[in-house]
């Protein structure tokens, strides 16, 4: 567990913010994968830290989806039905479809060179060797756009239904293929952007969500074994 857990820093904050920070990072990375159980001791000892601020964290990864309390067994990584998560993916088409509507209208020529300069290094990482960095450069490229939208509220909403899958690996199943077809989309939203477009850019970056959902959910149901 302490390997699991461990810190890229010191805990300088709250220390029941920083072990939801930590427990949420390794959840999301997959170190803590999903009916995993949490155990408060075990996660105090690897985080240096009493047992009070990990019950704290627990409870507000609980809010967020990532953790179940259990009757009798205590928290674990939360398990998600392929329905949960085609559910979680019609949630995040309409907000991040609405926040490619917002940012049409309000973002810059600079910005819109960002967005363009993201698109290629995406399309040179090779998802074989550098997954993490694929991950981690989609992740930009969306956080970017939800920047731009402007709404504070909306990217909060966004970024917890763009969890979830990460937590199912989704990323590991990305093939040459899917990559050229995330990067098509992700070409095709910059163009709306650029355009000022916000009916398509709303439209595009829906199918691109829609996409990734089909991978994902078909993926889950064909091998139920991977859910949890």
């Amino acid at each position: 567990m302490a390997r699991i857990l461990e810190a890229s820093g010191t805990l300088v904050r709250n220390a029941s913010v920083a072990a939801t920070e930590l427990i949420r990072e390794a959840i999301v990375d997959g170190r803590l994968e999903p009916g995993q159980r949490l155990k408060e001791e075990e996660l105090a000892r690897a985080l240096g830290i009493s047992r009070t601020p990990i019950r704290e964290a627990l409870l507000m990864l609980q809010a967020e989806g990532l953790v179940d309390a259990v009757p009798n067994r205590g928290a674990m990584v939360r398990v998600h039905t392929p329905e949960d998560l085609d559910d979680l993916y019609q949630l995040r088409a309409l907000l991040e479809g609405y926040a490619a509507r917002r940012a049409a209208l309000r973002i810059s020529d600079e910005q819109v060179e960002a967005l363009r300069a993201s698109c290629e290094r995406f399309d040179r990482i090779d998802p074989n060797k550098k997954l993490r960095e694929l991950v981690r450069e989609n992740m930009l490229f969306h956080s970017t756009i939800l920047d731009i939208a402007g709404s504070a509220r909306l990217a909060s909403m966004v970024r917890r239904v763009i969890e979830l899958p990460l937590v199912y690996k989704s990323y590991i199943w990305y093939s040459p293929d899917q990559q050229r077809i995330s990067v098509h989309y992700h070409r095709q939203i910059v163009n709306a952007l650029a355009a000022r477009d916000a009916e398509r850019a709303e439209l595009v970056m829906k199918e691109h969500v829609f996409e990734a959902r089909d991978l994902l959910v078909s993926r889950l149901r064909e091998n139920p074994e991977d859910a949890g």
